[in-house]
């Protein structure tokens, strides 16, 4: 039914630029969309957790979602999340997100209420009966304080065909392997994302698809070399693209959220897109942004200062 094809590999979870008041600064999207094109990425995701969607109105995400599908136009598949803690919500962005054209939409389970196992099958249910887009459901435990189990995930695919993959966000490579095991082996069509940077590669070896993880946005040149030389077999090459992924999560624990310090990273590869974050998230002081900087001189994505 879907060209599955087109949705695999290298996906970042595009940062949304916005102005400092708050609102969408098209231009810096626009080079940041354009610089991610450029680099050779196989689509785009936005308003995932890097696009700060849990910090808007129902109202931003559809006029964000609107922009950047236009702007896109269909140079590469665009993903839009539309998850939310409620499913009329989550119902209103995922219909929005196929009225404008996006490809897919990727769909965080509900946060806040543990459900059952019930509520949570009817949840996804729901919205994967009134849409025809594909959807990709999102399992960030970690955030939303609830796994999406490989054994659920399989009942989802055998419901509803436009479910076609989940973004594996997890501590554990075990359940992932768990995932691929379990619905890749009734399901091969069906994609896996690892959502960490450094479970690319074993993802990969693993029989996954690719990834949906935020160094895109400063590094894209390690995930699409990794992907690329682990497809044509270059062993040599995608493991020493995986030694570089590996190192990046560092980063990560200069601040929470860490949104901030993608944006800064972004810019200090030289992009121009300001580095404005919504509340309860702050811009990153001036103290990590020299630590962030020597982090990444050492991982060698940026060339060390000269004085």
């Amino acid at each position: 039914m879907y060209d599955i094809e087109k949705f695999k590999g290298i996906v970042p979870p595009v940062s949304t630029i916005l102005k400092g008041d708050g609102t969408l600064d098209k231009d810096g999207m626009a080079n940041l969309i354009d610089y991610l094109i450029d680099a050779g990425v196989n689509g785009l995701f936005f308003l995932g957790t890097g696009g700060e969607f849990s910090q808007m109105s129902v109202d931003e995400r559809m006029a964000i979602a609107e922009y950047v599908t236009q702007y896109v136009a269909k140079r590469v598949p665009v993903f839009i999340g539309t998850g939310s803690a409620n499913t009329r919500e989550a119902l209103l962005l995922s219909e929005h997100a196929q009225s404008i054209g996006a490809d897919a939409v990727v769909i965080i389970n509900p946060y806040y209420w543990p459900l059952t196992e019930e509520n949570l099958l009817k949840h996804y249910g729901m919205i994967a009966d009134a849409i025809n887009i594909p959807m990709i459901l999102y399992n960030f435990p970690k955030l939303t304080g609830q796994d999406l189990s490989p054994q659920m995930v399989l009942k989802l695919v055998e419901q509803h065909e436009n479910i076609i993959g989940i973004k594996e966000t997890v501590d554990s490579i075990g359940h992932i392997r768990d995932m691929i095991y379990t619905v890749k082996s009734k399901y091969p069509n069906f994609l896996v994302y690892a959502g960490y940077d450094d479970h690319l590669w074993p993802t990969l070896s693993l029989g996954g698809d690719g990834a949906i993880n935020a160094s895109v946005n400063f590094a894209p040149e390690i995930s699409i070399s990794l992907y690329q030389s682990f497809k044509e077999k270059n062993l040599k090459e995608s493991l020493n693209m995986h030694k570089r992924l590996a190192f990046i999560p560092r980063i990560y624990n200069l601040d929470s959220p860490f949104i901030n310090v993608i944006k800064e990273a972004t810019k200090l590869r030289g992009i121009d897109v300001s580095t404005y974050v919504l509340p309860p998230a702050q811009q990153l002081s001036a103290k990590n942004k020299e630590k962030l900087k020597e982090i990444l001189e050492e991982l060698h994505i940026l060339q060390k200062s000269r004085i």
